[in-house]
């Protein structure tokens, strides 16, 4: 495993306290890592690009892209180039939740954002911050400046999850605060009523807006590896029940799978794009998921 690679691991960013750092090495591992996958010789160039809708003119195809990635892809016209990016936060205590892994849900959120927001200020895209819990708490506008993206590290690294959260009123108010079509970029659990969290995410959709969605689960939540007796806890409400977790795993799966399946077709037919990751999946999966979902589209 090469020097950047190694980074990609939650075990190992775990050891890397500064924020800054985490950002630059999943980045910069994550770039490596293109070198090594279909999208080889991609990595420099996909911020000049955007994949090929129907309606495109096909003559401005880039067939070299193509032959790379095997993946219809434009060149952006000057003005698509520079393109508003809002990060959303989940800022519930649900978040905090963690079992025998590195990184809490919320702290992986963290990471991903801090690699997102160092990404697009290096394309020289404006990118802001917005986190929520009942109700929108931090906000910072989006701009392309590189002091922007320590302003942002410096206010991700501040974060505390804590208390409950209604997912759905606080899309509403961030979909209010967006004047124009913009990239929003949401990082949360989204255990909130399913109904009311799509709702929250079509209002964001809505006057043209690319909405992605990383859905973050702890590893413990997406395979459920408890065996025996097992008492369980509501981080945001402290109630707590004592489960049969053997009998109970099979019933589990299925309704997280149900859960999943109910936003990912929902998202599918908005073309809202839905990125499912859990706690212990190394960063370059991440956000490749995000990269190959993205690509899908075209």
């Amino acid at each position: 495993m090469g020097s950047q690679e190694k980074y990609l691991k939650p075990e190992v960013i775990r050891q890397v306290k500064r924020l800054d750092l985490r950002a630059r090495f999943i980045v910069e591992g994550f770039i490596s890592g293109l070198h090594a996958s279909p999208f080889q010789g991609f990595s420099t160039e996909f911020s000049e690009h955007r994949k090929y809708t129907p309606g495109d003119d096909p003559s401005t195809i880039d067939w070299n892209v193509f032959a790379k990635t095997d993946r219809f892809y434009v060149k952006k016209y000057e003005a698509e180039t520079n393109l508003d990016g809002y990060l959303v936060m989940d800022l519930s205590a649900s978040m905090d939740y963690t079992h025998d892994q590195e990184l809490t849900k919320f702290e992986y959120g963290i990471c991903l954002a801090a690699s997102l927001a160092y990404l697009m200020i290096h394309q020289s895209d404006a990118v802001g911050l917005v986190t929520f819990d009942t109700k929108v708490r931090n906000s910072l506008p989006p701009r392309s400046r590189r002091t922007q993206l320590s302003a942002i590290l410096a206010l991700l690294a501040k974060l505390k999850p804590t208390g409950t959260t209604d997912i759905a009123a606080s899309l509403h108010q961030v979909a209010a605060m967006v004047r124009h079509r913009s990239l929003l970029m949401v990082f949360s659990d989204l255990l909130n009523n399913p109904d009311d969290v799509i709702r929250g995410l079509h209002h964001l959709k809505h006057g043209g807006n690319d909405v992605i969605v990383f859905h973050i689960l702890d590893a413990a939540e997406a395979e459920f590896p408890f065996h025996g007796m097992v008492e369980l806890e509501d981080v945001e409400s402290d109630r707590k029940m004592v489960i049969d977790s053997d009998g109970l795993r099979a019933d589990y799966l299925e309704a997280l799978a149900e859960f999943q399946d109910r936003y990912r077709r929902d998202f599918a037919h908005a073309r809202i794009d839905y990125v499912p990751v859990h706690t212990g999946m190394p960063f370059d999966r991440a956000l490749m998921e995000y990269l190959v979902d993205r690509s899908r589209r075209a």
